[in-house]
């Protein structure tokens, strides 16, 4: 299955193809594009939108997108409730909900200043994400 979102991934952007790869889909597609384009390429690449209003795959009242998913597809590993903690933390600036939320966001930070291409980012995302979920276990 292909998804698409916004460009210039940070925390839920990350997480989320992360967690679809994992345990949703293992062979799943990720495009960014600039926002203004995202339901217009959705439909193009038959992909599906994803952490952007108006898509299915969204935040719900506090809950972000990471959340959203967890809950669609019935994920109830104990490491991936925790890391869904860490990453509504870093993602809505609610960095009591977990002491990691304010390291990965600073994380999320500098990949993204530090990395223009948004595959590249991905990628680096994925290792971070792994290794939260390792803690996590």
């Amino acid at each position: 299955m292909k998804w698409i979102t916004r460009e210039r991934p940070k925390i839920d952007r990350i997480a989320c193809p992360w967690l679809i790869l994992k345990f949703v889909d293992p062979v799943a597609e990720f495009y960014f594009v600039p926002a203004a384009q995202v339901f217009e390429q959705a439909k193009v690449l038959n992909a599906v939108p994803y952490d952007i209003a108006g898509a299915e795959y969204t935040h719900e009242g506090e809950r972000c997108t990471f959340d959203y998913i967890v809950k669609k597809h019935k994920l109830t590993d104990p490491a991936i409730l925790q890391i869904a903690d860490i990453v509504r933390g870093a993602n809505t600036d609610r960095f009591d909900l977990a002491p990691q939320a304010a390291g990965l966001w600073s994380i999320s930070a500098g990949l993204s200043y530090n990395f223009k291409d948004d595959q590249q980012q991905l990628a680096l995302g994925m290792v971070l994400y792994d290794a939260l979920y390792s803690l996590a276990k």
